[in-house]
């Protein structure tokens, strides 16, 4: 399918958003564990993936960062710590990138909510 992809905050304008499971089991940081997911194109190895997603507050040590992933934040606040220990806190407005292979600790402090363009 060659198309222009209009991305929406709220998902598909028919369905919504689907409930997800990125963030590691165990890793939310309070009761909210609502995690929502929708994947606005996929090529047909899922070596790329653009979508949005929301995730809840949590916590996550990652040893190194499974794929290649720019962001884009429209709600919330993340803050990402480097292996060096300096950190930055990223929100509504900010795009970024993390490379495969990035060792970090992912610290979502307010429900985030984010476009994302993965490359595996």
């Amino acid at each position: 399918m060659n198309d222009v992809i209009r991305l929406r905050p709220d998902g598909d304008p028919m369905a919504g958003m689907k409930p997800s499971s990125f963030a590691v089991p165990g890793s939310f940081t309070g009761a909210d564990e609502t995690e929502l997911n929708h994947s606005f194109f996929e090529n047909g190895d899922q070596s790329l993936l653009v979508g949005v997603w929301q995730c809840a507050p949590c916590l996550e040590e990652v040893e190194a960062y499974a794929v290649n992933e720019l962001m884009h934040v429209l709600s919330g606040s993340v803050t990402v710590t480097r292996a060096d220990g300096t950190a930055e806190t990223f929100t509504a407005g900010d795009t970024f990138f993390i490379p495969k292979g990035t060792r970090c600790t992912w610290h979502i402090t307010e429900t985030l909510c984010k476009y994302y363009m993965i490359s595996a």
